[in-house]
C-alpha cells in the first residue's frame, strides 16, 4: 500500500489522469501551496507513516471470501453468549416481516426522494413512520428521522435556542457520556449547558436543584425517561411545569420500547420529544445503524424550526392523495446558509424498518414488550441482590429494562470472569460515575430467555463464592 503522498505524485505524473506540469502548478497555486507534501501539513508528523505498509498480496475472490468468512466466525452473537449490554443500543427481537418488507428493492435502493412524482412509495412509507412516531410519543408532528439519539439531542438544543432566543440548555447529569459529548460539539460557541444533579437515593433528577438552577437564560430543560441508569423519572410533570414557568421548552428523550407501559411525553407537557428508534426493528449490528426520533407539538414556531426532512400528505392536480417533502427550508439543499439545520438527510431505510415493526406489533404488542422487559429486569435485579457481594439496583426506584449493579470486587474483574464463563455482562460505568463505586449498567429485554438469565446468575454466584 503506497503512502498518500506517493499516490498524489503518481496522479500528477500522468499515471492515472492526464495532467501536465502546468496543470499541476495551477492546482497547487489554487490551493495556495508549493508542493504536494504541503497537502498533509495539518497531519502531525508523529502519526504519519514513515514507510509503505507491509500488506499481504491480493487474493482472488474465492480465497478472499473464505478469509472473510473465517474472520466472521470469530464474532460472538447472543446465540453463542447471553449479552446484557444496553446503554443506547439494545438487543430486541426483530420479526422476520421487518426484513422481508423493508429490504424490498423499492425501499432498499430509495434514498433521496426529491422527485416526489417518482418517489411515492418511499414517501408514503416515511409518512407512515412519522404518523406512528407521533402516536407512540403523544406528539403532533414528527420528522422523517435523524441520524441517532445524540444528533437529535444536538438539533433539539439548537432548535430550542432559535425558538426562545436563549443560549443555555439544562441537561441531567445522568446522561450517556457520548450523547453529552455530541451535544457539546453541536452547540459549541453557540450555546452552553449546565447539568442537573440527581438524587443519590432514587437516581432521579433533583427537582429542587433544577428549580434553583433554571433562569431566564434557559432555552430548554432536557430529561430522559427512563434515564441512563434505567430509572423511571416520576416527577416529569413537575419538571415540565418548572420549565414552562420560566419560558423554557421541555425536551424529553425516550427509549420508545418503554412507551407501551409509560405515559407518552405528550401527556406530561413535552414540547419536543427525541430518542433512539433502533430497538424498534433495527438489529444492533455491532453498534449501528441507529435512527434518531424527533417530534414536537403542534406549534408553528416549533414546526418551522424542526431539523431534517418532513414528509407531508397532499393532493395532485387531479385530486388524488399523494406525498411530498414539505417545509424544505429546514434542509441544506434549500436556502443553504439560511436553513434551520445542516442535516439534509435521514435514516430512510431504518425508518421503514421502524414503521414495519410498529405495524407488526401494534399497540398491544408494544405494551406486552414493555411489560416483558420490566418483568425480566425486575426478576434479575431481585436475584442478583440475593447474591452476596452484589447490589442491584443501586437506586431505590422503579426501573424499565436497564439497571445498575454494584459489586465488591472490581467491575473489570467481574466482567472478565463473566466472559470466561460465557456471559457478556453490562457496561462498566464506574469511571463515568465514580461516586457509585464498582458499578455496571445491565440490560435485560424480551430476547433474554430464562436460561440466559440463569446463566448470568449462576456465574455471579460463582464469583460470590470466590470472595469467601
Amino acid at each position: 500500500m503506497r503512502l498518500a503522498s506517493e499516490v498524489a505524485e503518481m496522479i500528477f505524473k500522468h499515471q492515472y489522469i492526464s495532467a501536465t506540469k502546468e496543470d499541476k502548478k495551477a492546482m497547487l497555486d489554487e490551493l495556495g501551496i508549493n508542493s504536494v507534501e504541503e497537502l498533509y501539513r495539518d497531519i502531525p508528523k508523529k502519526i504519519r507513516l514513515k514507510e509503505s505498509l507491509d500488506l499481504p498480496s491480493p487474493l482472488v475472490e474465492a480465497d478472499l471470501k473464505r478469509f472473510i468468512e473465517h474472520m466472521m466466525d470469530k464474532n460472538v452473537t447472543h446465540k453463542d453468549m447471553p449479552i446484557f449490554l444496553g446503554s443506547g443500543v439494545w438487543l430486541h427481537y426483530v420479526p422476520a416481516a421487518v426484513r422481508a418488507l423493508a429490504f424490498l428493492p423499492e425501499f432498499l435502493t430509495s434514498y433521496t426522494p426529491y422527485q416526489s412524482e417518482v418517489s411515492q412509495g418511499i414517501l408514503q412509507a416515511l409518512f407512515e413512520y412519522q404518523s406512528m412516531i407521533c402516536e407512540i410519543t403523544g406528539m403532533d408532528v414528527a420528522n422523517a428521522s435523524m441520524y441517532d439519539w445524540a444528533s437529535a439531542l444536538g438539533e433539539a438544543a439548537l432548535m430550542a435556542g432559535r425558538v426562545t432566543k436563549r443560549e443555555e440548555i439544562l441537561i441531567p447529569k445522568v446522561i450517556h457520556p457520548e450523547r453529552k459529548a455530541t451535544l457539546k460539539t453541536y452547540i459549541h460557541s453557540i450555546m452552553s449547558f449546565r447539568e442537573i444533579p440527581y438524587d443519590a437515593e432514587t437516581g432521579t433528577i433533583d427537582v429542587n436543584a433544577l428549580d434553583n438552577i433554571i433562569s431566564g437564560r434557559t432555552a430548554a430543560v432536557y430529561v430522559e425517561n427512563p434515564n441512563y441508569f434505567g430509572v423511571i423519572e416520576h416527577e416529569v410533570a413537575e419538571i415540565s411545569s418548572i420549565a414552562h414557568e420560566k419560558g423554557a421548552l421541555f425536551v424529553v428523550g425516550v427509549d420508545p420500547t418503554s412507551l407501551g407501559v409509560l405515559a407518552p411525553p405528550g401527556e406530561y407537557g413535552a414540547d419536543i420529544v427525541i430518542g433512539e428508534g433502533q430497538p424498534l426493528g433495527v438489529d444492533p449490528s455491532f453498534g449501528g445503524p441507529l435512527i434518531g426520533l424527533f417530534a414536537c407539538r403542534d406549534d408553528k414556531s416549533l414546526i418551522r424550526n424542526m431539523p431534517g426532512r418532513l414528509i407531508g400528505m397532499t393532493e395532485d392536480v387531479q385530486g388524488n392523495r399523494c406525498y411530498t417533502i414539505t417545509l424544505q427550508t429546514r434542509e441544506q439543499h434549500i436556502r443553504r446558509e439560511k436553513a434551520t439545520s445542516n442535516i439534509c438527510s435521514n435514516e430512510a431505510l431504518c425508518a421503514v424498518q421502524v414503521a414495519v415493526y410498529l405495524a407488526c406489533v401494534g399497540p398491544k404488542g408494544l405494551a406486552q414488550l414493555g411489560e416483558t422487559c420490566m418483568t425480566n429486569a425486575k426478576y434479575v435485579m431481585r436475584k442478583i441482590n440475593e447474591i452476596e457481594g452484589f447490589t442491584a439496583p443501586i437506586f431505590d426506584s422503579p426501573h424499565f429494562k436497564e439497571f445498575t449493579v454494584k459489586s465488591q470486587r472490581p467491575a473489570e474483574e467481574v466482567h472478565r470472569i463473566l466472559l470466561d464463563r460465557g456471559v457478556h455482562g453490562g457496561k462498566i460505568i464506574k469511571n463515568e460515575f465514580p461516586d457509585l463505586g464498582e458499578a455496571s449498567l445491565y440490560c435485560v429485554t424480551e430476547i433474554h430467555s430464562l436460561g440466559d438469565m440463569e446463566k448470568l446468575l449462576e456465574a455471579l454466584t460463582e464469583i460470590s463464592y470466590s470472595l469467601r
